[in-house]
């Protein structure tokens, strides 16, 4: 067993955490970037949850593929386990994933559990910029949360227009 990739689609784009000796662009076919987590903690409450994002069924989604050296595996997969499993809305798979480079390889993925409470399920851009727009957790603002990460992916030149809508109509200022 060689070295492994881990794929971001969110916050683990700009600030991975772990250490890693490679970074290249990456699409994931059949799942999605997606508002469709409620947080109860960080950027809501459990009367009125927020939405963080996920990786949800359909289309595909643009992040970045981190190479891992094998001896740090165990340590890696710790830290990441600690971090994005803390409420078990998501689920740890192994997928394939396309590189910038032309090839293809496996890469330890967290994808939201459809059967979880915490699973808001798919919705319009202007119903999930409404909920963001009102919603406010132990870790700030839900808008700040989706504009700083809307920020983040045009720095990395990523585009995601459902983000995007959902970020003019939370702050058409900036639309």
């Amino acid at each position: 067993m060689g070295d492994f990739w881990v794929f971001g689609y969110g916050s683990l784009m700009w600030r991975p955490g772990f250490a890693h000796v490679e970074v290249q662009r990456a699409r994931l076919h059949g799942f999605r970037r997606s508002l469709c987590v409620r947080s109860w903690v960080h950027r809501g409450t459990q009367e009125h949850p927020g939405l963080v994002l996920g990786l949800d069924r359909g289309g595909s989604c643009i992040g970045l593929a981190f190479r891992v050296p094998i001896e740090l595996r165990e340590e890696v997969l710790a830290y990441l386990r600690e971090r994005e499993l803390v409420t078990r809305v998501y689920l740890e798979r192994t997928l394939p994933i396309k590189l910038s480079s032309g090839g293809t390889a496996t890469a330890v993925c967290y994808v939201v559990d459809r059967g979880h409470e915490q699973y808001a399920g798919r919705m319009d851009a202007g119903h999930a910029a409404e909920i963001v727009a009102t919603s406010h957790g132990q870790s700030g603002p839900n808008d700040e949360y989706v504009i700083n990460t809307l920020e983040h992916l045009n720095a990395l030149e990523i585009r995601d227009h459902w983000l995007e809508d959902v970020g003019r109509r939370i702050r058409p200022e900036q639309g």
